[in-house]
């Protein structure tokens, strides 16, 4: 909790995005401001728990662009991604770590946003959210959010391990059946295993570590020649086709600043 930084987060972010590595393997707790005007919100192949507006939600996988502004008035966003100036607090879960905090497939939740109320029971709901209020700012409540989630992993089943190896291994652009083989299952079995725990099959989980790769390299101003190359696309005009189908839009549109 110590390595704080400010960062110009990810794309969807109007500005003041916060992150901090979290207690929990992989996670990070963030807090956010955004405004109504804020880009569309760019799949990352995680979930979130999220603190806003006195309320506690659930921003399942992304498999395209999400725009705010078509959002429900009393609906929000999906982490990093608000509305309306508020801020907002939550927990970006790793891939394939989610599940077991929340307590339902991965699958249940794809390209969707909803009340925790409608996955935990009322109880449960009612005291975080108490214990968020009380917390107050930001850091505090974001803290809360972290022992909540804590909790409930350690009640969970124990993980099962080839989970994490398979978001690692597709993450390296391994070929499916390979990491198939690698944690002894059929592709059928490792299709099935990851609409549980990523929301997706592995060929779209790949495609979206990817394009999370591509963006990172180019964010830090690489040539797309040389970002289509060590983010593992076939050449440039791949990589092009495939931020357009992911993003909704050309890689120089989500670089433009404002």
């Amino acid at each position: 909790m110590d390595q704080e930084r400010d960062t110009g987060g990810p794309s969807g972010v109007a500005g003041g995005y916060r992150e901090r590595a979290s207690r929990l393997a992989g996670a990070a707790l963030w807090t956010t401001t955004t405004t109504p005007s804020a880009r569309p919100v760019l799949p990352d192949g995680c979930m979130d728990l999220i603190w806003s507006e006195g309320r506690l939600l659930v921003a399942g996988p992304d498999t395209g662009p999400y725009r705010p502004e078509g959002v429900p008035p009393g609906t929000l966003p999906h982490s990093r991604k608000g509305m309306g100036g508020t801020p907002i607090v939550g927990v970006r879960f790793a891939p394939g770590q989610a599940p077991s905090v929340l307590g339902v497939p991965a699958r249940e939740l794809r390209d969707l946003r909803v009340p925790l109320a409608d996955l935990w029971p009322a109880g449960a709901v009612r005291e975080l959210t108490e214990r968020a209020a009380a917390a107050g700012e930001p850091g505090p409540v974001a803290r809360v959010l972290e022992e909540a989630a804590a909790a409930r992993l350690r009640e969970a089943s124990a993980p099962d391990g080839r989970t994490a190896a398979v978001a690692a291994a597709l993450a390296r652009g391994r070929p499916v059946a390979e990491v198939a083989r690698a944690v002894a299952l059929s592709e059928r079995q490792l299709h099935r295993l990851s609409l549980d725990a990523f929301g997706y099959g592995p060929k779209t989980l790949t495609r979206v570590l990817r394009f999370v790769r591509a963006l990172d390299l180019a964010r830090r101003g690489t040539p797309y020649a040389e970002v289509a190359l060590r983010a593992g696309y076939a050449d440039q005009a791949h990589l092009a086709r495939e931020v357009k189908s992911l993003a909704g839009a050309p890689m120089g549109v989500l670089l433009a600043p404002g």
